[in-house]
């Protein structure tokens, strides 16, 4: 099947699922963060490994709906950590009702998450919570790691690249791994394609990052948040690695404060483009987008099916916000 087939297939099966019952001041936020939209990125790569590795993808629904809703609740409490309004170009959580609320339909989606997986035998439900709670404790690490540099002068671009595995690429691999691993596939297979994940993951952060500097503008997302928040990107520590002691103390200051927004973001910006970061994170993005693409073409898969990840990728890739 194609990309949006996947993607109609879990979103009528979230729909069938995912319901109020009472009490709904616990329910109802999680209908609403459910149906916000969003790529939709991971259950459809769940889906669509099952489907690759000659699995009925059907069966990986259950699975797919568990990995939407954990990605899902670290955004509503990512969201609380950050005290971001916007989600989606909508009310985060917390804002459209209260923080108690955010924290508390969180750690409900949470369980429902483990709640979801039941659903298999003994064997495939063992393989799969091991890879959830291995893959949960790692995002959890990420954010802590992404907490910490914000207070630190010193980060490192491995340790940055470290950290957006954590958070942000290990869910994407680990939604192509339970994907196979819902088809039998073999334990080596199940491995390459979550090295696939990782490396497509740390890609399409990267591509975040740059997009919400220099994408086109999106109505739903705060543009040059990161450099507003003083994230320490990708193209924060490369600037600082390239710059001469000048410039890297004038973006040191232009980091430490979050007044004058518009005139900090066109003065940050102006030092990455000077140092040519556009370039050098696009083909960071390229290197390891390679990457994935050859862990692709070493799977015992058709070649079919191999095109079928590359074009995913491409795609992914392409983007413009």
């Amino acid at each position: 099947m194609n990309i949006e087939n996947y993607k109609e297939a879990f979103l009528n099966h979230l729909s069938k699922k995912i319901t109020t019952p009472e009490p709904k001041g616990l329910y109802d936020p999680i209908v609403y963060i459910m149906n916000l939209g969003g790529k939709r990125l991971r259950p459809v790569l769940m889906l669509m490994s099952c489907d690759l590795f000659k699995g009925d993808y059907r069966n990986a629904l259950d699975a797919s709906l568990a990995i939407e809703m954990f990605h899902n609740f670290s955004l509503v409490h990512d969201d609380i950590m950050d005290n971001a309004s916007l989600r989606r170009g909508k009310a985060t959580v917390h804002e459209k009702w209260n923080l108690n609320t955010g924290i508390l339909s969180g750690d409900a989606m949470l369980v429902l998450s483990n709640q979801l997986f039941e659903s298999y035998d003994d064997v495939v439900y063992k393989k799969l919570m091991k890879l959830f709670n291995d893959t949960a404790l790692k995002v959890c690490e990420g954010q802590q790691l992404d907490i910490d540099f914000e207070t630190r002068s010193d980060v490192s671009i491995p340790e940055y690249l470290k950290m957006i595995a954590f958070k942000t690429a290990v869910l994407v691999a680990a939604s192509l791994k339970m994907g196979a691993l819902i088809a039998n596939a073999s334990t080596d297979e199940a491995q390459k394609v979550y090295d696939y994940g990782v490396n497509l993951g740390i890609a399409f952060q990267l591509q975040d990052d740059f997009l919400d500097v220099f994408g086109q503008d999106d109505f739903g997302k705060k543009h040059a948040g990161d450099i507003i928040e003083n994230k320490k990107t990708w193209m924060y520590l490369k600037t600082l690695s390239l710059a001469n002691t000048t410039d890297r103390e004038r973006l040191n200051s232009l980091y430490q404060t979050k007044n004058n927004e518009v005139e900090k973001v066109e003065q940050v910006i102006k030092l990455f483009e000077k140092y040519g970061i556009p370039d050098l994170i696009k083909a960071e993005i390229e290197s390891f987008t390679k990457k994935a693409f050859d862990n692709c073409n070493e799977l015992d898969i058709s070649q079919g099916g191999k095109k079928i990840l590359i074009d995913f990728g491409t795609v992914l890739m392409d983007r413009k916000i």
